[in-house]
């Protein structure tokens, strides 16, 4: 595990999702652009569910990173949202499980701090903690995360109001971290080499892209809003 958690030292990881009602939301083509991501260079690849992660474990040997987006109406918490998905994504093929760790309440009411030993203990895998803010991140790293992202950072009802990245939150955690074993990814709002090379020389131990390498919807959509029709 530790050789694996290495391999992403100060490497590049590439975010292969897309919208599910969007063609490209498709084992195969997610697939290819994982295969695509690792064949320029990227150390990791983060994958939404099962399906998915299956396909792109045939493709690539570099590590997963597995989440399943829920939606569950009891609950705002939608990244991995209890052990059960946890599990399902273990199966399909990922080294490591990502889950929503902030501190807004789960359903079935499973704490982070119950969840994270769990994945460690029954499934034998990592935990990347997605978190939104600092206190979020203490509870992660005192639960034995291996991984902290800052993905959740301008998602949550504490955070919207500020957009990702946010280099006084990377800093912070960094800083707390440094005295465990936790690794923290840096993760929302890269859009340029020229900002990913910044959250390495702030400390990330690693950064993950997703829309502003793979993500054609959104970025088709921007382009298109700046333009008009006569």
């Amino acid at each position: 595990m530790s050789n694996l958690i290495k391999s992403l030292d100060k490497g590049l990881i590439v975010s292969c999702q897309a919208p599910v009602n969007s063609p490209l939301h498709n084992p195969l083509v997610i697939a290819a652009m994982a295969e695509a991501a690792v064949n320029n260079g990227a150390v990791g690849v983060r994958i939404d569910t099962p399906s998915h992660v299956r396909a792109v474990r045939e493709k690539v040997k570099v590590p997963i990173i597995g989440l399943w987006k829920q939606v569950i109406p009891e609950s705002d918490v939608y990244i991995t949202p209890n052990f059960d998905h946890a599990a399902a994504i273990s199966q399909a093929g990922a080294y490591i499980i990502a889950i929503d760790a902030t501190r807004r309440d789960r359903p079935g009411g499973e704490k982070v701090a119950e969840i994270i030993p769990r994945i460690h203990q029954e499934l034998n895998k990592l935990v990347m903690a997605d978190i939104d803010t600092i206190e979020s991140a203490q509870s992660a790293i005192a639960a034995g995360a291996d991984l902290v992202g800052t993905t959740l950072f301008g998602y949550t009802e504490e955070t919207k109001h500020q957009t990702p990245p946010s280099w006084e939150l990377l800093a912070h955690i960094v800083n707390i971290a440094d005295q465990s074993n936790t690794k923290i990814i840096c993760e929302g709002g890269i859009s340029s080499p020229q900002m990913a090379r910044q959250a390495l020389d702030s400390g990330a131990y690693a950064v993950v892209v997703g829309t502003a390498i793979t993500g054609i919807d959104s970025l088709v959509k921007a382009y298109r809003s700046l333009f008009t029709r006569s």
